[in-house]
């Protein structure tokens, strides 16, 4: 029974699946803010901090997991770090004041950070190179997915059960997640019980290679000599000053700005997250046919520089539009643009990373989850002290066009000595 779906393949299934549980556990907040405010009693530069509590700690965390999964294994700290943040989501319900929600979502947060780097060294075990785009944007659509199914689906269930139970119910699912992974995953194809031995063969041969002669262990002046690094770090902050807008004010200033009700706020937010699943798609399978005519560098650069020119015209063209719809549609080109840089940001991590992508993968996304706890402070703060909205919208675009640039200078195929 579907014996055409290979080994390598229900990996990147489970990793898809826990992309869209990373999402909906991330951006329920953010639907429940209102219900949560009212309760907690909390104002909206109140909220921004419990906001960029989940990303102060997300940051914090990403390079010490994603050493540990280069170490341990993606097996192990996969399914420990979703039992730790699953329990951390239902906790969230029981939250009384707003040093509580605080401490809890910094917490969730860091409990969070392992994800993508456990995930990153997992596709350097299992994934051929020439493969590796498409599977990337397949799982970083799992979690544009996830935000998006999230929107109408915590908003019902709020309004079922109210918002403390809700986290209870979302922090359950998680737990059944870890459960299967550990069960059913191993770290290499190697160790894998049930792959046949064609896949097994298939797939060593067509990973990327270590130098024999390459460090096993990442030092940090390693990371902080390589100009690759460096590019990656900033361009991946400005693309996630763009996102993380989306990820948590984008409910709450659809529905305050065009005066929707919650549920009705809740479909058209949903629209910038199914194009940014596109455009992990569209970015995915053009880094892999543009890698397969021979043009490494070129298949990471080009569709990350497009990606960041769509997110800046976006983000302007969404200023001029009198309606919620005219807003949503160039917010969502935005999003779109956005996240067509994550599939080529990622394979960079673990074309320069190798056995380190781990620890790669987890250093740019510190720097990125550095530009999400300030964008969830900088739209209440910057609203507050200019009267509108729009300088936010002006900063994010300008942060995309110097990652675009940044992107120029980017070499994937000098590893980490560029």
């Amino acid at each position: 029974m579907l014996t055409w779906i290979k080994g390598r393949h229900w990996v990147a299934v489970g990793m898809f699946l826990l992309a869209l549980l990373l999402y909906i556990d991330r951006i329920c907040i953010s639907v429940a803010k209102d219900p949560i405010a009212s309760d907690l009693e909390l104002s909206d530069k109140a909220m921004g901090w419990v906001l960029s509590a989940f990303a102060l700690g997300y940051a914090l965390l990403q390079v010490p997991s994603g050493l540990l999964a280069d170490r341990i294994g993606p097996r192990r700290v996969l399914s420990g770090i979703v039992a730790f943040w699953s329990a951390l989501t239902a906790l969230t319900g029981a939250a009384w004041n707003f040093a509580s929600l605080l401490f809890i979502r910094f917490f969730f947060g860091a409990g969070e950070a392992g994800a993508f780097p456990g995930m990153s060294r997992a596709i350097y075990s299992w994934i051929p190179i020439k493969e590796r785009g498409l599977i990337l944007g397949l799982n970083f659509s799992g979690s544009r997915l996830g935000a998006a199914f999230a929107l109408p689906m915590v908003a019902w269930l709020i309004d079922v059960f109210g918002w403390r139970l809700s986290f209870v119910i979302l922090g359950l699912v998680g737990i059944v997640w870890a459960g299967v992974w550990w069960i059913a995953f191993r770290d290499t194809p190697e160790e894998q019980p049930g792959l046949t031995s064609v896949e097994r063969e298939y797939i060593i041969v067509h990973r990327q290679q270590s130098d024999q002669n390459e460090r096993t262990t990442l030092s940090s002046s390693q990371l902080l000599r390589s100009r690759n690094m460096w590019l990656a770090i900033g361009q991946y902050f400005c693309s996630n000053f763009t996102f993380f807008f989306a990820l948590t004010w984008l409910f709450p200033y659809l529905k305050t700005t065009y005066q929707l009700e919650a549920m009705e706020a809740g479909w058209y937010a949903v629209a910038p997250f199914i194009a940014g699943a596109l455009g992990n798609w569209i970015a995915g399978g053009w880094v892999d046919s543009i890698f397969r005519r021979g043009k490494w560098n070129l298949s990471r650069r080009g569709p990350a520089m497009a990606g960041f020119a769509l997110a800046a015209i976006g983000l302007i063209g969404s200023l001029y539009m009198a309606s919620a719809l005219g807003a949503v549609l160039f917010l969502s080109i935005a999003i779109f643009g956005a996240d067509m840089t994550l599939p080529p940001s990622w394979a960079l991590c673990v074309d320069i990373g190798k056995t380190n992508s781990g620890a790669v993968s987890g250093t740019m996304n510190m720097a990125g989850n550095l530009g999400s706890f300030l964008t969830a402070l900088a739209f209440p703060y910057l609203t507050a002290w200019t009267g509108s909205n729009d300088s936010f919208f002006y900063i994010a675009a300008i942060l995309n066009l110097i990652a675009l640039l940044l992107w120029w200078r980017v070499k994937a195929d000098r590893g980490l000595l560029y």
